[in-house]
């Protein structure tokens, strides 16, 4: 599918404008730092343009929330206030996907993630999600799930209920309509 994995100028174009807007709409998330220098990089790496186009046609809103001095990235995660819509009733990953014998799911969240370029958030990339502002209230989203509860069966997902965000555990091979996933992008 890599030559399918390019936008055209117009998408391109509405995309760069929608991610800009989004920026200066939600500067609490990423204060310090400079759209210009985001949309350079994101002019100079096109691949990461088209994940981005994923996140945001299936409904994750993405959103820069901070910059990796390390590693010299900006970090993106879907904001959109519930599960993206567009990644909701899977399964964890492939193997939980292959398990079910019986009404399974039409994707895996893993398998989805990686078809669009994109990570799971991690359970601590999730909390520090929270603390931007109340996400998943009404949905939850599976998290990347550590290997030693991955190797049991499980999986990992978050929400926020009561004032507080919850770090549950399900079958792998679970799925339900309110649960999805969010991504994290690295440009």
């Amino acid at each position: 599918m890599g030559s399918n994995k390019k936008l055209l100028p117009e998408q391109r174009e509405s995309l760069i404008s929608t991610l800009e807007t989004r920026f200066s709409e939600n500067m609490s998330r990423h204060q310090g730092l400079d759209w210009k220098k985001i949309q350079a990089r994101l002019e100079d790496n096109p691949d990461k343009l088209w994940s981005l186009h994923q996140m945001e046609q299936t409904g994750g809103e993405p959103d820069v929330v901070g910059y990796d001095n390390e590693s010299d990235e900006f970090v993106f995660f879907d904001c959109s206030a519930e599960s993206p819509d567009g990644r909701r009733s899977l399964c964890y990953d492939r193997e939980a996907l292959e398990s079910r014998k019986k009404y399974k799911p039409k994707d895996s969240a893993a398998d989805m993630a990686a078809e669009m370029g994109v990570e799971l958030l991690t359970e601590k990339e999730y909390q520090e999600l929270q603390k931007l502002a109340e996400f998943d209230t009404k949905t939850s989203s599976w998290l990347k799930t550590p290997a030693d509860v991955r190797d049991l069966g499980g999986a990992i997902f978050g929400d926020y209920r009561f004032g507080r965000v919850f770090i549950y555990h399900n079958g792998a091979e679970s799925y339900y309509g309110v649960r999805g996933f969010r991504g994290s992008l690295r440009v």
